[in-house]
């Protein structure tokens, strides 16, 4: 199971995200009241997709023995509260000697990654207060 803490103070928007291991700043833009120190929230969801869909290419193209020397993902985000719908756009850019088959596939499993489904398909989030 992973486990993400986020922890706010009295700075504005500034939150440390943190993992066992790791740590980074979310933070909302200037405009709404942050100082942009960091990626705002809708920013890191399209960054777990964009990062997913990376590795998973990456690993997928190492696992073939492909000559694929690199992936590029881009994500936008954009959320409709009126509609209650959000829509993502992501662009893939495969950078390497790959044949038509070997590009056709690796479309495919992006599609896999562990982000993608889990963004399309419906999720619980049981929370509590402590």
């Amino acid at each position: 199971m992973d486990i993400v803490n986020a922890h706010i103070g009295k700075e504005l928007y500034k939150t440390i995200i943190s993992t066992a291991t790791n740590n980074l700043i979310a933070d909302e833009p200037e405009d709404v009241g942050g100082k942009d120190l960091g990626f705002n929230p809708n920013e890191l969801l399209a960054a777990a997709l964009a990062a997913c869909t990376s590795a998973t290419l990456r690993m997928y193209a190492d696992r073939k023995a492909w000559d694929l020397s690199e992936v590029k993902v881009e994500v936008s985000f954009e959320r409709d509260a009126k509609l209650n719908q959000s829509f993502m756009k992501r662009k893939i850019e495969l950078i390497g000697n790959l044949d038509e088959e070997q590009r056709k596939r690796l479309f495919t499993i992006a599609n896999s990654c562990p982000i993608h489904k889990t963004l399309t398909n419906p999720i619980e989030i049981e929370t509590s207060l402590v």
